[in-house]
Parts: structure tokens; sequence; C-alpha cells
């Protein structure tokens, strides 16, 4: 018997033929000034990524983390909108193509992609990848420089992952607005600092005025209740650490954590989760604190205790992210 193989399995195999032929040291060196310049507060005015070395460095170290960060969000996002498939889909600013992947993981089978960077190389290696995909083969790579002279195709779903950051506070307006402007659904990735959380607060507030409704990972549609420069809201997927990573950073332990910022809005009504755990739970002896972003529109912490049954076999099993209560199918 045949069996079928994951996106993910199918990308990651893709990334470690990658680096053979690059030299571990080549890699590693790229690794490290590509995080120096990531990490960096002044928005780039050229590509980041500028040769083919460059291009596989970052594509073995990042891209399993992005693809894992966007599929936890694509998740969350499915549980708003189970009924919702789109038929169409424009990756922003999406480099070597993580996201299509996690999309196509998401959502599988063929759909019109396009995939919009302004560094040629990322396309390129991103088109090479995409290949060992049947269904991201036909997918379309466009040199596009992100910001001001953006221009998006009418389309089901955008996504915008880790690009804010890299961009001047004007092209951050201008690529929100655009992206709402072209699609039913908007997805916003950044990474899980206070300065992305900041990033995806803005993208959100711009989605809304736009007429969006948040569908994850929020419970509604007002203004978030967390105070700025007091705390900042974020979540983390487990990602399995190539042989790169474990060289790069020197770390003996087989997965990491990303921690991410996001938001996906929808234009037509979503049915966002009751409550969202926002904090890692704290299990305790006969007792299981959850940290919650309830419709009421404020941060509560709930306690849930073996008298509630069920409910607390539940919150034992539940993850930082997840929605609160469980659905129902979850609860019995």
């Amino acid at each position: 018997m045949n069996v079928p193989v994951s996106s993910a399995e199918t990308l990651r195999t893709a990334l470690a033929g990658l680096l053979d032929g690059l030299p571990p040291k080549a890699a590693t060196q790229a690794v490290d000034r590509l995080i120096a310049n990531y990490r960096g507060t002044t928005p780039t005015h050229t590509p980041i990524l500028r040769d083919r070395s460059d291009v596989v460095a970052y594509a073995a170290y990042r891209m399993p983390a992005t693809f894992e960060a966007v599929r936890s969000a694509l998740e969350a996002f499915t549980d708003a909108v189970p009924e919702w498939t789109p038929a169409s889909h424009v990756d922003v600013g999406g480099g070597t193509g993580a996201a299509t992947w996690a999309v196509n993981a998401t959502w599988a089978g063929a759909r019109p992609v396009t995939v919009l960077d302004w560094a040629e190389p990322a396309l390129a290696l991103g088109r090479e990848i995409a290949a060992a995909n049947p269904e991201l083969k036909p997918a379309e790579w466009h040199r596009s420089r992100i910001g001001s002279a953006l221009t998006i195709e009418s389309t089901d779903l955008v996504t915008v992952s880790y690009v804010l950051g890299e961009l001047t506070d004007a092209d951050r307006a201008f690529v929100v607005t655009a992206a709402a402007a072209a699609a039913q659904a908007v997805v916003i990735i950044e990474p899980g600092t206070p300065d992305g959380y900041a990033r995806v607060i803005e993208a959100r507030d711009r989605l809304i005025t736009a007429g969006f409704h948040v569908a994850a990972p929020c419970p509604h549609s007002a203004a978030c209740p967390i105070v700025p420069g007091e705390d900042w809201c974020h979540f983390s997927a487990r990602v399995a650490r190539s042989s790169l990573h474990r060289q790069v950073k020197g770390g003996s332990l087989p997965y990491e954590d990303e921690k991410f910022s996001y938001v996906a809005a929808t234009r037509f009504p979503p049915a966002p989760a009751p409550s969202r755990v926002v904090r890692k739970p704290q299990i305790r002896k006969g007792q299981v604190l959850l940290d919650l972003c309830g419709p009421d529109e404020a941060l509560h912490r709930e306690t849930v205790t073996k008298r509630h049954g069920p409910l607390y076999r539940a919150a034992r099993d539940a993850d930082w992210g997840d929605p609160w209560p469980p659905p129902p199918a979850e609860d019995q």
C-alpha cells in the first residue's frame, strides 16, 4: 500500500537536497549574516538574499520554521472558516515559498498560486523546490517590489509572512491595504517579538478599517486588550531541527520552537474561537491554569480543576494557541 507523503515531508526532503555541494562553512557564514540582517531594525532597501548560496542557506535554515508558523496560523484560521477553501492564493514577499507550501498543506489540491518577491534568486529557488510538489508546479513566481508600487490581482487568499518588518511604515501600510483590496481573506504572520506583535496589531487595525472580520487568533474584532508596552500576543510552533540548524546553533535538541504573532481576517463573517489560550497552560496538582483572551474583549485566567470532569482532561491536553473551550467533539 502506498502511504501518501505530506507536504511537510516533501519540503524537508527537497530542502535537504539543496545543501548537497554547499560547503558547511559557507552555509554557516551565510546563515550568520542573514540572521544579522533580518534582526536589524532598519528597513531593507535592497534584497537581503543576493545569490544562490544566500538563498540556499536561508531556505534550508528558515523555511521549516516559517512553514510551521504559517501552518499553525492557518490551522487556527480553518477552525473559524471550516467550510471555506481558497480557490486562489497570492503570497506577498513569499521568497522561496514557505507560506505557499503551508497553504497547500492546509488545503490540499492544486489552485492558481502567485508568489511575489523582489529577490530573483529566491524566486528561482522557490520555483525549483516547488517542482517536488505536483500541486505547486503550476505556481507562478514573479519579481515584484514589495511596497508602494505593489499590485495584487484579485484572489481568495493573500498571505504576508515575515515581510512587514523589512518595510518602511508607509510601505507596510500600502501592502496591507493592497492585500485587503485584493482578497477575501488575509493572513499576516510576523516574528513573535514585541515589535512583530506591534506590526500585526497595526495590520489588524488596518484590515478591520477596510471592513474585514478577525477570524483568528482573536475571539473578537474589537481592540486588542493587551496594554501596549506591557505584554504582547504571540504563539509557538514546534520545528524539527535540520543538521544545518544544529550546526549553526550548536544545539543537541532535535527540535526548536518558533515564536510568531499573526492575524487572519476575512471579508465574510467567520466563526472565531469562543476564547483563545494565549499562554502556555500551567498544569498543577489537580488543576490547570489557562490564560485566555475572551469574547468580552478582555484577558482573564480560568482555573479548571478535577471537579470539571471531561473539561479538566481537555484542559490538561490544551496547548498554547488552542481555542477554549474545545469543540464538542473533542470534549467527549
